[in-house]
C-alpha cells in the first residue's frame, strides 16, 4: 500500500494532481485545501496517501497534512461514510471546526455539511466523540506525529484501521516510528490485542 509521496505536479484539476514520482505518474484524488496548499508553486510536493483498494478498483487519497489523513481516517469509520464522501465532509469546513462539532455532539451543525444527513450526523458522533485526541493533542506534536505516523504505517500495510487503533493507543507516547511499527506489526500478527 502507497501511504506518502514525494514528487512533481505534472497536472491538476478541481479534485486531483498527477504526481510525478520516480518515473510513475500517480493521480491523487486531494481535499481544496489540500490542493490550495501543493499549487502554491513549489516545483516538489509531499502528500500523504491513503490508499483505496476494491476489487474493481484502486485509488490515491492525498493529504497535505498527517492530521487531516487521521481525521479522514476516523471519518471512513462510521458506517455509511466512504472516502468520498470523507473527503466532501473534510473539504467543507475547517479540521478544528469539525473535530468541535463531533466532539460536542452537534448533529445540527454536522448535518449542514455536504454528504451529512441528521443519521449520518448521529453516526458520527456515536463512532467519533471523544476520540479524535490525535487531532486535540497538539502540545505534544512529537507524541501527535509519531503515533499518527504508526498508525498510517500500520493501516498502510494492510491492517483494519480498528484494530490498528487498539493496538497504538496501547503504546508509549514516547515511541519513535520504527519501535512503533515493530511493536504494533507483533502485536497484529500475534492477535494479542
Amino acid at each position: 500500500m502507497i501511504g506518502y509521496l514525494k514528487g512533481e505536479i505534472k497536472f491538476y484539476d478541481l479534485e486531483t494532481v498527477l504526481l510525478f514520482c520516480g518515473g510513475i505518474g500517480y493521480e491523487v484524488i486531494c481535499t481544496p485545501s489540500t490542493l490550495s496548499q501543493v499549487l502554491g508553486g513549489k516545483k516538489e510536493v509531499e502528500l500523504w496517501i491513503y490508499t483505496h483498494v476494491r476489487e474493481d478498483i484502486l485509488q490515491l487519497y492525498g493529504f497535505f497534512t498527517l492530521l487531516e489523513k487521521q481525521l479522514f481516517l476516523s471519518l471512513i469509520k462510521v458506517n455509511g461514510i466512504g472516502p468520498r464522501s470523507a473527503l466532501q465532509i473534510l473539504g467543507a469546513t475547517a479540521l478544528e471546526s469539525l473535530v468541535d462539532l463531533i466532539n460536542k455532539g452537534d448533529a445540527k451543525g454536522l448535518s449542514q455539511l455536504p454528504k451529512v444527513g441528521k443519521k449520518t450526523a448521529e453516526q458520527i458522533i456515536l463512532t467519533l466523540k471523544g476520540k479524535l485526541v490525535l487531532l486535540e493533542s497538539s502540545d505534544q506534536p512529537s507524541t501527535v506525529s509519531n503515533r499518527g505516523a504508526i498508525t498510517s504505517a500500520l493501516v498502510n500495510l494492510g491492517f483494519k484501521a480498528t484494530d490498528v487503533d487498539k493496538v497504538v493507543a496501547k503504546m508509549s507516547p514516547n515511541l519513535d516510528l520504527e519501535s512503533g511499527v515493530r511493536e504494533g506489526l507483533v502485536a497484529l500478527t500475534s492477535a494479542s490485542f
